[in-house]
């Protein structure tokens, strides 16, 4: 059981990190840098903050990835996944998948052009674009993470 012990440790640690993390971002550094008038000082503030945090949640998205697969395999908890109550097991894989492809594939390959395009064409409308994501990614994340706690006690909403 020790293994449990930290596989969920480490598990809860790196969510807190990497959702924190979105948090931050969503709720204090996008809408700060949103309001610099400068378009250049703006993507130069989000580079920066960018390019600190996104290897860092890479870090704890892949701690989190091993470590509910290695929980879920070591429980041998496949069955929840067929029984609407653990509705949030699947609404873990999903928030993870999607960081996953974002900041593995998609951000390396065409978001970060992307983006600093649409800055250069219109900074306001695009970090009002960029703010109205991280918003959707962190409620979807935070919906997550209370139906995986009140289901990791026994509360199955659904079942």
């Amino acid at each position: 059981m020790l293994d449990l012990a930290i596989a969920r440790m480490l598990h809860v640690l790196a969510v807190v990190h990497w959702i924190g993390g979105v948090a931050m971002a969503t709720l204090v550094v996008l809408p700060g840098v949103a309001r610099l008038t400068d378009p250049a000082e703006r993507m130069a503030r989000f580079e920066a903050v960018e390019s600190r945090f996104a290897p860092q949640a890479r870090v704890s998205i892949i701690i989190v990835g091993l470590t509910g697969f290695y929980m879920t395999w070591r429980m041998d908890a496949w069955y929840r996944f067929a029984e609407p109550g653990y509705w949030w097991m699947h609404a873990m894989v999903c928030v993870w998948l999607l960081f996953v492809l974002l900041l593995f594939v998609g951000e390396p390959l065409f978001l970060h052009r992307w983006f600093h395009k649409r800055a250069e064409a219109d900074s306001d409308r695009a970090f009002a674009f960029a703010i109205r994501a991280h918003r959707i990614l962190l409620a979807a994340a935070l919906v997550t993470i209370a139906g995986a706690v009140l289901g990791a006690h026994g509360v199955l909403l659904f079942g």
